[in-house]
């Protein structure tokens, strides 16, 4: 854990990183913990600029948010990561402790599960997952604990069903892979996580059942999707983006800061703010 005394910097990473919620997030749960001498920022960093940034932190460091594309590309800068990050080969949470080592985590996956959890899905028969970039890896771990049975991945191509299927067999998980083609089909699971960009769902809105069941549609922004505001209009329930990057980043601030627990409610409402002004 991280010690409040003269360990107080912190930011996150990324290339775009302009949108980052991350800070609005974090600089909430410092004011509700009264931890006024921390800090959040965030840096234009690539994979390029990356290793430069990392050996410059000094001892006032406790820790680091990672997005793309570098939740890869800082592993081999680490001295250890954990099994969750291990299991994914991604890392978004660095804690820098006391003695100087750097520590990876994957905050992702427990936040996936965090978030079904906090809307009542803490088991499920099968699952449909949209996609299968990285986000769709970390859905088939978060999946990989709750999911009794088959997972259905819908992807554009042979390349990446081979992809998913890997990950399937790493993670324990029964992948099935078919054609985006069908994903229509995918809407009719009881639980349906949706990786994909925006835009690329919304021609599946449409074709929302009358009795959904719950849809993770991990955008925050535009929200809500149309698929996500068809489901909503049938009743079904709906976990979004922004219930995720909550939920991922209360994890972060206390790892980060070592103080438990992060405060979920006013770290919630100043993202929904913040994407309220936008």
């Amino acid at each position: 854990m991280a010690s409040n005394d003269g360990r107080h910097r912190a930011a996150v990473l990324g290339s775009p990183i302009g949108h980052s919620l991350s800070p609005v997030l974090h600089r909430a749960a410092y004011a509700e913990l009264g931890l006024t001498h921390w800090t959040y920022d965030r840096f234009e960093i690539d994979e390029a600029a990356l290793p430069g940034f990392v050996e410059g932190l000094d001892f006032t460091w406790a820790g680091l948010s990672l997005t793309m594309p570098l939740k890869r590309a800082i592993i081999p800068l680490l001295d250890s990561i954990s099994e969750t990050a291990s299991s994914v080969e991604a890392v978004n949470t660095v804690v820098l402790t006391e003695d100087g080592r750097r520590t990876g985590d994957n905050t992702d996956i427990p936040g996936m599960i965090a978030a079904l959890r906090e809307r009542g899905v803490e088991k499920t028969e099968s699952a449909a997952v949209l996609g299968a970039g990285a986000t769709a890896s970390s859905a088939l771990a978060a999946l990989s604990g709750i999911c009794t049975g088959p997972v259905t991945a819908y992807v554009r191509s042979r390349e990446r069903g081979q992809e998913m299927r890997g990950w399937g067999e790493r993670l324990g998980v029964d992948v099935r892979i078919a054609d985006w083609a069908e994903a229509e089909q995918a809407l009719s699971a009881p639980l349906v996580v949706a990786t994909t960009p925006a835009g690329a769902t919304n021609a599946l809105a449409t074709a929302v059942p009358e009795r959904p069941g719950t849809l993770f549609d991990v955008l925050y922004e535009p929200w809500p999707t149309r698929l996500a505001a068809a489901w909503t209009a049938r009743s079904g329930a709906v976990v979004g983006g922004l219930d995720l990057l909550v939920h991922q980043a209360v994890l972060q601030v206390e790892q980060m800061t070592g103080r438990a627990p992060a405060p979920l409610a006013a770290m919630r409402r100043a993202g929904e703010a913040a994407l309220a002004a936008r």
